[in-house]
C-alpha cells in the first residue's frame, strides 16, 4: 500500500471563523483526524463521519498521551495509506511540538505538509485591540513560554534578559508561574508601571481580558480568576486595549458573553 500524506494543521486561536481555507479542505477529506485538546467542536465537525477521531490532547495538567506515541501514531496511520490531519490549536510551529513530529514524519519518510495557523498570541493581542506593533510604541516581538519552571536552575529563559528589551512579550502558558515571572522581569530592568494584559479564551465567547501593569498582573489576574488557556502581552502597546478593544465592544453590544477588566 502506498503512503498516506500528514498534514500538521494550525487550527488557529478558537473560533472556526480563523481556520484557513487549505484547513476547512483538508479536514473535509480526511481519513483520520488526530486532535489535541481545545480544538473547537465547530472545527472538529467538519471531518467527514467516516475518518477516524484520535484525542491526543492534554487537559488538566496531565498528558493524555506522550508525544513519541503520538508520532507513531502519525506513522501508522500514514504508513496505512490514510490522509493523516494532525490539528494544532493555533500554529504547529509555535509551541505546539510541531517540529518535532515534523522530524519524526521525515526520519520515517512519510510525506507531510505544513499548514499554519493563526497563532494564539497574534490573535489574543488582535481580539484585545493591542497591536503588537506600533510605530510609536515598538518596532519588536517576542513570543516566550511561560510552561518552564522560571526557578528551575537550567531554565532555557533567563527573563531578567527580557526586562532590559523595548520589546512586546507575549507569555504562552505563563499563569502558573507569572508571579515569578513578573518579578524577574522587573529585577532585569522592566518598569513595574509598564503595562500588561492578560486575555483568556481568545477569540471565543469565552473571551475575557485583563489591563493591568507588571507589578501587578499576577495579583490581579489571580483575584479576577484568570487561567489557561491565556496569553499575557506586556509592553506599551497593552495599554492601548483602553481604546480599540474592539471585540469586547461587539461582544456586550450582541449579548455575547465577555468581560473587560481594569
Amino acid at each position: 500500500m502506498s503512503k498516506g500524506t500528514v498534514y500538521l494543521i494550525g487550527a488557529g486561536p478558537g473560533t472556526v471563523d480563523l481556520l484557513t481555507l487549505k484547513a476547512h479542505r483538508l479536514l473535509q477529506v480526511a481519513d483520520a483526524v488526530v486532535y489535541d485538546y481545545l480544538i473547537a467542536p465547530a472545527i472538529l465537525a467538519l471531518a467527514p463521519p467516516r475518518a477516524e477521531m484520535i484525542f491526543v490532547g492534554k487537559k488538566g495538567g496531565s498528558f493524555c498521551c506522550p508525544q513519541r506515541d503520538i508520532e507513531a501514531t502519525l506513522i501508522r496511520l500514514a504508513r496505512e495509506g490514510k490522509t493523516v490531519v494532525r490539528l494544532k490549536g493555533g500554529d504547529p510551529f509555535i509551541f505546539g511540538r510541531g517540529g518535532e513530529e515534523a522530524e519524526a514524519l521525515a526520519e520515517a519518510e512519510i510525506p507531510f505538509e505544513v499548514v499554519p495557523g493563526v497563532t494564539s498570541a497574534l490573535a489574543a493581542a488582535a481580539y484585545a485591540g493591542i497591536p503588537l506593533t506600533h510605530r510609536t510604541h515598538t518596532s519588536a516581538v517576542v513570543f516566550l513560554t511561560g510552561h518552564e519552571d522560571p526557578l528551575k536552575p537550567d531554565a532555557s529563559l533567563r527573563w531578567e534578559d527580557y526586562g532590559q528589551l523595548n520589546a512586546t512579550l507575549c507569555i504562552y502558558m505563563g499563569m502558573k508561574n507569572l508571579e515569578i515571572i513578573t518579578r524577574r522581569l522587573q529585577e532585569g530592568g522592566l518598569a513595574p508601571a509598564t503595562p500588561a494584559a492578560v486575555v483568556q479564551s481568545a477569540t471565543t465567547g469565552e473571551h475575557r481580558q485583563l489591563l493591568s501593569t507588571v507589578g501587578r498582573v499576577a495579583l490581579e489576574s489571580e483575584h479576577a480568576g484568570f487561567g489557561a488557556p491565556s496569553i499575557v502581552i506586556i509592553g506599551a502597546v497593552a495599554a492601548l486595549a483602553e481604546k480599540i478593544a474592539w471585540f469586547q465592544t461587539e461582544a456586550l453590544a450582541s449579548g455575547r458573553d465577555g468581560a473587560f477588566l481594569q
